[in-house]
């Protein structure tokens, strides 16, 4: 599919894999309507990108007003956008046992709402038209629940059911949804997570090993572009969300069993290696 002057929305685009994702597209000649909570990231970006960013505003995805406004925005420049990238997330540590209602709130109003938002505000206008493409970033952890970050485990597997809900819905509309599901990625997601008290150093840890074994944005990036205009429902990115795809379709009890002991032995070597 060429990409061409093509209006690409992205949410959570001055860092990370929003940051590349709006690289690759603009490598395709496509037209951009940006929007992140960072506003240095944002200016950056659009600086880098110059003309091809048609739009760049600081939202706050979970907030619906904002959303809106930024949607009226990108509305008042094409009829309906070609894509949109519902990226923008937060990181979240904890178990059911430790994990308090104000952080719930906290990571489902982005990583959830935020899609929600998206996907109400744009997907609309592309199925009037009949044509266009949501991207969702879920996760790897969409895939299997790790112990250690429920609330995040459970915003992931939401934005996997909502994609492909929609597929259904869309399919004869000419819109198509994709869900990525990337693995661990090198950015500051990390850095930016909140850890329990006393936990700074297990955090740094933790962030130190994303960035020295994680993947590159890029190939989340590479991934979402290499999806536009196919029909695929979900798109693992990296080794380890390949297994953890193809082994939870065909033995997903016993894979959650045994991912969930793993990601618990990893976390006491971590936090092992934080404090000793």
């Amino acid at each position: 599919m060429s990409l061409t002057d093509q209006m690409i929305v992205i949410t959570g685009a001055a860092s990370g894999i929003g940051r590349a994702t709006a690289q690759a597209f603009a490598a395709r000649g496509a037209r951009l309507a940006l929007c992140d909570r960072d506003a240095a990231g944002l200016a950056s970006l659009k600086g880098e990108l110059r003309d091809q960013v048609v739009l760049a505003e600081v939202v706050d995805v979970g907030d619906r007003g904002q959303m809106e406004r930024f949607a009226a925005a990108v509305h008042a420049r094409v009829p309906a956008a070609d894509v949109i990238v519902n990226n923008a997330g937060v990181g979240q540590h904890g178990g059911v046992l430790e994990t308090s209602l104000d952080e719930w709130d906290r990571v489902l109003r982005v990583n959830l709402m935020g899609v929600v938002h998206g996907s109400h505000f744009f997907v609309p206008r592309m199925a009037e038209r009949g044509r266009g493409h949501v991207v969702n970033v879920s996760s790897m952890l969409g895939l299997y629940a790790t112990p250690s970050a429920i609330a995040y485990v459970a915003s992931k597997f939401a934005v996997l059911g909502l994609t492909l809900s929609m597929r259904g819905e869309l399919s004869g509309k000419g819109v198509r949804a994709t869900a990525i599901c990337p693995g661990m990625i090198a950015t500051n997601i990390i850095e930016q997570t909140p850890f329990q008290p006393g936990q700074e150093s297990l955090r740094a840890s933790v962030a130190k090993t994303f960035r020295s074994k994680g993947t590159s944005p890029a190939a989340v990036a590479s991934a979402i572009v290499e999806s536009i205009g196919r029909d695929v429902a979900i798109r693992p990115v990296t080794k380890e969300a390949w297994v953890a795809w193809g082994a939870t379709r065909f033995a997903p009890r016993a894979v959650v069993d045994a991912l969930g002991r793993y990601a618990t032995r990893m976390q006491d070597r971590m936090t092992r290696s934080a404090t000793g």
